[in-house]
């Protein structure tokens, strides 16, 4: 086994014990309970590097001098930014809470920080504060804003080096872990008391100190207790892809749905029984704005990947990348209204559901509410199908649009539902009451 493998297994193992000690208050659970009602959320990953059009790593993929880098905000001027046209779009998909980065590894703070001068309101021309009037618009419009955060930073020398920005040519000489610690807490607080309700810190860049070419201890829990101090309803959660840590709220599958590892970043960490889930996927391949990336998910692959987070328990954190003029892309946009037209129609199955008893198939999954499943089947080569019901009494089963009556057998083991014919919607969604 090797030495990175075993440092970040024997990590994992070390905060998992560690998690035993952290109760939830009861602002926090009544927080988590909201938070899985909501089910559905935008990410938006915008920040001066949308400016150069290569997505939110150019700095570390191009490794841009850290000492030039900087000078592209002086560039950088939204002129389109209009916070209540990106709500309204936003909440037209059905979508309930924003994650916006607020600072992303690059170090540029999108806010009119105290703690550090390299920010939109200091250091460009635009001089308007994006995330206060992003937070004034979503209370005007019933949305709930989360901060996303990164804890690494590829410009800032106090920063303890990781594994990456190694090529952005800063000295090995200057690192301070507790004077950078102090900044990002500074920040913390500014965020948490300046920008209203937050519903949720989202943490990103802790695997930048993994392994053991590279060990560090980053103090999270006295900084989730500062959050939480802050504001006691605000939910911690990490990017980290490891097991829940001591004192976060909230598990994270990076490009994947709870259960699968698709995109490699989920492992062996199974999957919470007690914390609220949220999976978080790009609308085409990138995070960031990149002027070449054209390859957007339909809406139909959109909305399999919300109705497949749901029926595994889980929110689906869905990702834009607002373009350098302030403006949502078109395709994302068009993308959103047809989302929010089949909201519109399906959200009861999808709000305020839990995953239902019947596990995810290649078919579908069941969301669960009350004494309602509902049986959304969404790739079915077949007429019938069957239903592993145990011990529920089936008293109808329903078309959940139409209303209309589906028949079905009972036979050992469960249901089988007589479709009459192969399921052609994009999600078929069958009611069944108890």
């Amino acid at each position: 086994m090797k030495k990175s493998i075993l440092f970040t297994i024997i990590l994992a193992c070390t905060l998992c014990m560690q998690a035993q000690t952290y109760q939830p208050s009861p602002e926090i659970q009544q927080a988590q309970r909201e938070f899985q009602d909501k089910k559905f959320g935008i990410f938006l990953h915008w920040g001066i590097y949308s400016m150069l059009g290569q997505g939110e790593w150019v700095m570390q993929n191009r490794n841009i001098n850290y000492q030039e880098y900087p000078k592209i905000s002086a560039g950088f001027y939204p002129s389109k930014f209009n916070a209540d046209e990106w709500v309204q779009a936003i909440k037209a998909s059905g979508a309930k809470y924003i994650t916006i980065t607020s600072r992303h590894h690059d170090g540029f703070s999108m806010w009119n920080s105290a703690a550090s001068d390299y920010n939109i309101v200091k250091a460009t021309p635009f001089k308007r504060d994006v995330l206060k009037e992003l937070s004034e618009a979503c209370q005007r419009h019933g949305i709930a804003l989360h901060f996303y955060y990164s804890h690494l930073d590829w410009g800032r020398l106090d920063y303890p080096l990781g594994r990456t920005g190694l090529g952005t040519s800063r000295p090995k000489d200057q690192q301070d872990w507790k004077h950078y610690q102090k900044f990002m807490n500074d920040q913390l607080t500014e965020l948490l008391t300046q920008y209203g309700p937050i519903g949720a810190i989202w943490f990103d860049g802790v695997w930048d100190h993994d392994s053991d070419a590279t060990p560090f201890d980053w103090q999270l829990r006295p900084q989730y207790d500062l959050i939480h101090r802050l504001q006691p309803s605000c939910l911690v959660a990490n990017n980290h892809h490891l097991v829940p840590f001591d004192g976060e709220d909230v598990q994270i599958f990076e490009r994947d749905l709870p259960g699968e590892n698709k995109a490699g970043y989920s492992g062996e960490n199974g999957v919470s029984k007690t914390l609220p889930l949220e999976s978080c996927e790009t609308m085409n391949r990138t995070w960031g704005y990149n002027i070449t990336d054209s390859l957007y998910k339909t809406p139909k692959e959109i909305i399999h990947l919300l109705v497949g987070a749901a029926g595994r328990n889980a929110n689906l954190l869905l990702n834009i990348g607002p373009e350098p003029n302030g403006e949502l892309p078109a395709e994302a946009v068009s993308r959103l209204k047809a989302v929010g037209e089949w909201m519109g129609q399906y959200g009861e199955t999808i709000y305020g559901t839990r995953g239902g008893e019947v596990e995810p198939h290649p078919w579908g999954v069941t969301t669960r509410k009350d004494n309602r499943l509902f049986v959304h089947i969404l790739d079915l080569h077949d007429n019938g199908l069957f239903l592993p019901l145990k011990n529920n009494k089936v008293k109808r089963a329903c078309e959940f649009v139409s209303r209309k009556a589906v028949k079905f057998t009972r036979v050992d083991g469960g249901i089988v539902l007589q479709l009459g014919q192969k399921p052609t919607d994009i999600d078929y969604v069958v009611e069944l009451q108890f």
